[in-house]
């Protein structure tokens, strides 16, 4: 149920898919948390600004993947505007110079534009677009370096199942991209024959009357649709003239698997090789992918005899975001021990290409190694990779989100959670020792420049929404120097607002183990006043709160209209380690709800201005477990807002897509198999997780007024779960009210959608803690 890009692998964000602390002290001691771009706010201009409003929020630019030209003088990237009368969301290029100045708009497309890259001979452009059509198709533009524009892009591309992620092979010769194609039209002899073969099918399918599906595997639907019959499939096209397109997955190959595998605009799952003529990618080719995380490191030769793929990951858990070293020898990607757990530490190993070529193991008949079924690689624990594969911080307890190669071939620069930042750090091929680079934001699409002298980021922090920036290096590649913020489109908005600072606070939790807490005062703060509080829980459970900004579940705009948000990260939190990520598997209603319980305990012992009578609870995804939970458990809070969350665990496992998720957080103590609920009906409840951590049997203790949130189209957590939780609140006579929104799916994206769900939220939080008249009580 995590949705960070770490828990997914593969296929990049299209035009489709629009994106979107100082280090505590002692327990007890509250600390700000300033971060890097942080607008600066003083107490004389203070009471100038205002709270932020929804507007507000849909005003900002969302400002997103960064890319260095091979020059080193423009950095380009996307940016998303809102139109919320519009109801729509739409991306364009921008640029600007590396060494700071204007940014300026270099596409203009009614349909909007995205996954800008440069071609490494600094060229010209590539961009994904629509272009007037329904099919999402490749374009390239010249590009003139000296005045940061381009030309008149021509379509590169003419698939008939679309395209999509493109990426420059280093001569700039070539372009690997994304098609979801038929898998058995991939075995043709041609490209043509693939394609007529593929347009036939959408043809047929376009035509008939009747829409009805047939499934015999599982995974048939994935986060908000139906997965169909097609698979994405990595291909490569000339980029000269858009020929000599070839599907390089065929099903003869990988079977009826994904290349790369599905991403939540993750780590991209395909990389080439600095020579031009090899290429690197992803998929999962166990029998029951739905209960499998296994997904495989492959490499191919294009240009030679006799190609087949050759498979180079050997952990029984997900390897992911390969990348080549420039000088050639290292190919580089994430990797987790433990198969079927999502939330299993990512560690950075590289492979030696040139001791380990000829070792790597090759895949058997037409099909590559790695058809093991789920069943049998089900959670054997591999320790280390060993051959010429190599984890460079083995000792280390550090999660690898995402990484970047320096150009000496020596040093990777990579992003890792740390009590509620997502900091910069890099490694040694060499030198297996973290060193910090950048620290007190949340970074992210990290690229070094050429001469390795910076790093070009997003970042963000919980009062600025992403900037791109860069992070200054030395000769020998450290950081230290402050980092500078490139673009400044959302400071006209930002200047205008009254956004708190967030603190830190520690805490003794379940079996005392230290916890960290944030907390946002609201704008205007008064000492002498009393003011009502939203508690937010996240969901994941394997996330956490932390210095960065969101456009769902926004604490600045929580805390905008007169509240204190405090923000717990319980046990299951990443950023404390792994052995604190692992204290929620199988506990969910367990560690993680006392470390929450003693969270607010200890804000209502040491913040006076918290009423604690006015404490309203809301909570997404396990969030929304928790939020059930403790509407169940307890009748400390006013209200409870409970988003897509989980009711009843047993249902809620026959209507998920990813089983290996339910399977592994729901094992009973110490079981080794899956976790499924007929494998414990006949044993205790205590034996049974899936009825000991429901919500559902403890349903008739609820007497909190309740706000229940579901879509229609979230198919991690089916609306059933909010059906069900939204019946039981109303016979049971619990004041409530459902949230229905019929065309979302696990969050609210759509703009007008989203102004209603904070509308609703808001009112509901206002109604229970403003009037003060809910007096629950639970035997």
């Amino acid at each position: 149920m995590k949705i960070l890009a770490g828990a997914w692998i593969g296929l990049i964000a299209g035009t489709a898919a629009l994106a979107q602390v100082e280090g505590p002290g002692r327990a007890g001691a509250a600390k700000r948390m300033p971060g890097s771009i942080t607008v600066e706010q003083d107490t004389a201009e203070g009471s100038m600004r205002r709270p932020m409003t929804f507007a507000d929020l849909q005003r900002m630019k969302r400002l997103s993947d960064p890319q260095i030209s091979p020059s080193g003088k423009w950095v380009m990237f996307s940016s998303v505007a809102v139109d919320l009368t519009a109801n729509t969301k739409l991306s364009h290029l921008w640029v600007v110079p590396m060494g700071g100045g204007r940014e300026q708009q270099v596409t203009f497309w009614k349909e909007g534009e995205s996954n800008g890259r440069f071609s490494p001979d600094g060229k010209h452009v590539s961009f994904v677009s629509v272009d007037g059509g329904a099919s999402s198709q490749i374009y390239v533009a010249d590009w003139n370096d000296a005045d940061g524009r381009m030309g008149n892009p021509r379509q590169l591309t003419h698939v008939s199942t679309e395209a999509d992620g493109a990426v420059w092979s280093p001569d700039s010769k070539r372009m690997l991209f994304v098609s979801r194609v038929y898998p058995e039209c991939s075995d043709e002899e041609t490209w043509l024959d693939e394609e007529n073969c593929d347009r036939r099918r959408d043809e047929a399918a376009a035509k008939s009357k009747v829409k009805a599906m047939t499934f015999d595997h599982l995974l048939y639907r994935h986060w908000n649709s139906y997965v169909g019959p097609r698979r994405s499939h990595v291909l490569v096209v000339s980029a000269t003239d858009g020929n000599a397109v070839r599907d390089l997955t065929p099903r003869r190959w990988i079977g009826d698997a994904e290349a790369p595998v599905f991403s939540l605009g993750g780590p991209v799952g395909y990389a080439w090789a600095p020579d031009s003529h090899e290429i690197a990618f992803v998929t999962n080719l166990d029998a029951v992918r739905a209960a499998s995380t296994n997904n495989d490191i492959f490499t191919l030769r294009l240009d030679e005899a006799g190609e087949r793929p050759v498979k180079i990951s050997t952990s029984q858990g997900s390897d992911d975001a390969p990348a080549y070293s420039q000088d050639g020898r290292w190919l580089a990607f994430r990797s987790q021990a433990r198969a079927g757990y999502e939330s299993d530490r990512f560690r950075l190993v590289v492979f030696d290409r040139h001791a380990g070529l000829s070792a790597a193991a090759q895949p058997d008949g037409e099909v590559a190694a790695g058809t093991r079924t789920a069943k049998s690689q089900l959670r054997r624990p591999t320790a280390q990779v060993e051959g010429p594969l190599k984890d460079l911080l083995p000792r280390s307890d550090h999660w690898i989100n995402e990484f970047a190669w320096a150009p000496d071939s020596k040093t990777i620069y990579f992003v890792s959670e740390e009590m509620g930042e997502a900091n910069v750090m890099s490694v040694g091929v060499d030198l297996p020792e973290a060193t910090a680079i950048a620290n007190r934001a949340e970074y992210g699409e990290l690229q070094v420049a050429k001469d390795g002298r910076m790093i070009v980021t997003s970042m963000m922090t919980v009062r600025t929404p992403a900037a791109i920036s860069v992070i200054p290096l030395d000769a020998e590649g450290r950081g230290g120097a402050p980092v500078v913020r490139l673009t400044h489109g959302n400071d006209a908005v930002l200047n205008q607002l009254d956004l708190p600072h967030m603190e830190s606070f520690m805490f003794p939790g379940a079996e005392n183990t230290t916890v960290q807490g944030f907390l946002l005062r609201p704008p205007g703060f008064d000492e002498g006043n009393k003011y009502p509080v939203k508690f937010l829980i996240h969901g994941g459970p394997q996330e956490a709160w932390g210095d960065a900004w969101s456009y769902r579940w926004n604490p600045e705009l929580m805390a905008a209209s007169g509240y204190v948000v405090v923000m717990i990260n319980p046990r299951g939190s990443t950023g404390y380690g792994q052995a604190f990520i692992d204290g929620v598997n199988g506990d969910w209603g367990g560690k993680a709800y006392v470390d929450l319980m003693k969270g607010m305990d200890y804000v209502e012992q040491h913040y006076s201005f918290v009423d604690k009578t006015r404490e309203c609870a809301l909570g997404g995804s396990y969030g929304g477990f928790m939020t059930n939970w403790i509407l169940t458990h307890t009748t400390r809070f006013a209200c409870i807002v409970t988003h897509d969350g989980m009711f009843n665990p047993q249902s809620a496992y026959g209507t998920t897509e990813e089983l290996w998720f339910n399977e592994w957080e729901f094992r009973s103590p110490g079981d080794m198999e899956p976790g499924q609920p007929w494998r414990y009906s006949e044993k205790p409840v205590a034996m049974d997780p899936f009825r000991k951590w429901s919500p559902l049997l403890s349903i008739k203790n609820a007497k909190t007024p309740t706000l229940v949130i579901h879509g229609q189209l979230d198919y991690r957590l089916d609306v059933s779960e909010g059906l069900q939780l939204f019946t039981a609140l109303q016979q049971l006579h619990v004041p409530s009210r459902m949230l229905y929104f019929p065309d979302e799916g696990h969050w609210v994206l759509k703009p007008q959608n989203s102004q209603r769900w904070y509308e609703e939220v808001g009112e509901w939080c206002d109604r229970w803690t403003r009037s003060n008249t809910y007096s629950g009580s639970m035997q």
